[in-house]
């Protein structure tokens, strides 16, 4: 019975079975048009040349849009698959950093804090409340003082798995109260992506600011 018994993968192993074996627009979360998430990054005032974590960037073409626009990024994803992959499109670039790390855990010291920090579908796949608290933590931290938080995530109308994986999925109450009086909401709207089957997924697209330290 043992012997017949199914290795549960580790999250990594997951996620790199994923980006091993399927090509960008296989993903259900593929996107070739980022508009939505440009639309927010044009409400914050220049935002030119900011620095920019995006945890979870796995194989988007965020990436190529951000740089375009002169950003410095620091690329995260707990999938060392699919930065390889990313590192392979994109090539040598000095405006990058590449993190493999689980976002839920500490941060490894020495990153550079960010003026924005861009969450497309991450978080609603972490459950555990540790793992969850751990998550705003990072980003709390990793943000400087006058900076921005952009996240969108599976809204409560959306399904309730996804890649496999069951999720938590968030009003926009829940997710800012779990930001804090650190940070102020600027917008937030209800969002369908349309994924690449055609099935339109219900998001909520939030952007928070931090306030100031007074010093």
């Amino acid at each position: 019975m043992l012997g017949r018994m199914k290795k549960i993968k580790t999250p990594n192993e997951h996620w790199n079975a994923i980006f091993s074996t399927k090509v960008d627009p296989e993903l259900g979360w593929y996107e070739d048009d980022v508009s939505q998430t440009l639309k927010f990054m044009d409400l914050i005032p220049r935002a030119e040349f900011d620095t920019v974590f995006l945890p979870g960037a796995g194989t988007s073409a965020l990436v190529d849009q951000l740089l375009n626009r002169g950003h410095h990024l620091i690329l995260n994803d707990i999938s060392d698959e699919a930065l390889n992959k990313l590192k392979t499109r994109i090539g040598k670039n000095s405006k990058l950093t590449w993190l493999h790390h689980d976002i839920s855990k500490e941060l490894p010291e020495g990153i550079t804090q960010a003026d924005i920090w861009i969450d497309r579908a991450v978080l609603h796949f972490l459950r555990k409340e540790a793992d969850i608290q751990k998550y705003f933590v990072n980003l709390k931290s990793a943000i400087k003082s006058g900076g921005y938080a952009l996240l969108a995530e599976f809204s409560t109308k959306a399904p309730r798995k996804c890649a496999g994986l069951k999720l938590h999925r968030y009003s926009i109450d829940e997710m800012t109260r779990r930001m804090g009086s650190e940070f102020e909401l600027v917008k937030y709207e209800d969002y369908n992506y349309i994924n690449p089957s055609g099935v339109p997924i219900p998001y909520i697209y939030a952007l928070y600011k931090k306030h100031p330290t007074l010093c």
